[in-house]
């Protein structure tokens, strides 16, 4: 089924590409575009219901997390409840920072407006529960949220992310695409979706990569950050 999904994918993006949680990315951050580029509803199934086997079973699988995860893994999933770049900074380093590049830090302000803008209306129209809601067995680590769980931000916001990142530094790209596959884990160790939210998030998030990357203010916006991002880390 994943695979079949990905192959569909692939071919709609060939044909058809034009020529919340928690976050700091400034309040005047403008998305790319919206939904009415990109809409997930187009793109994605529909959820499983809340009492369907495909969810109970889902549920499952966050339990024997939850049973194993230690204060580390904790941690890192609390760190990582931030919707924000930065936290590539254990894989790009030290100098990755938004003070020391405030052209990065513009780029990546607006690719999260655009991850809100896209996904937002799309969990709302989809309305899954998060997993807290669907079972009081489950005991969330971070702040909680009420708001649809299908797809994940998270993981739509690390896929996009990374798939910039990865570009922007081709020599760094396998090590930030497997943190960026960490960053959207990590929402299943706080327990605040299930592991499909993450996958669709996953689709979401390659789609919107997909987008941006032809829009012309992107790429104006892209090409000042690379430099920028390259030279400070002397690549």
């Amino acid at each position: 089924m994943r695979a079949l999904m990905s192959l569909l994918l692939a071919l709609m993006l060939q044909a058809s590409v034009p020529a919340r949680a928690e976050t700091n990315a400034p309040f005047s951050a403008a998305p790319y575009f919206d939904n009415h580029t990109v809409d997930l509803l187009m793109i994605l199934p529909s959820p499983p219901a809340a009492d369907s086997a495909d969810t109970k079973g889902e549920l499952g699988e966050l339990l024997v997390i939850q049973v194993s995860r230690n204060a580390d893994m904790v941690s890192r999933a609390q760190a990582d409840a931030v919707e924000e770049v930065w936290r590539f900074a254990d894989v790009i380093g030290p100098k990755f920072t938004a003070e020391n590049l405030p052209k990065t830090a513009t780029l990546f302000a607006r690719l999260v407006a655009t991850d809100n803008a896209v996904v937002d209306p799309a969990k709302t129209a989809f309305a899954r529960l998060r997993p807290h809601m669907v079972s009081d067995l489950i005991k969330p680590v971070v702040k909680l949220s009420t708001s649809g769980s299908w797809p994940s931000s998270h993981a739509a916001l690390g896929t996009l992310m990374g798939i910039v990142l990865g570009d922007m530094l081709p020599e760094k790209r396998t090590v930030i695409m497997d943190r960026a596959w960490t960053y959207a884990e990590n929402r299943l160790v706080a327990g605040m979706h299930f592991p499909s939210d993450i996958e669709m998030g996953r689709i979401a998030g390659s789609v919107i990569a997909a987008f941006a990357m032809k829009q012309p203010q992107f790429q104006v916006d892209y090409e000042a950050a690379r430099t920028e991002l390259r030279t400070a880390l002397g690549l």
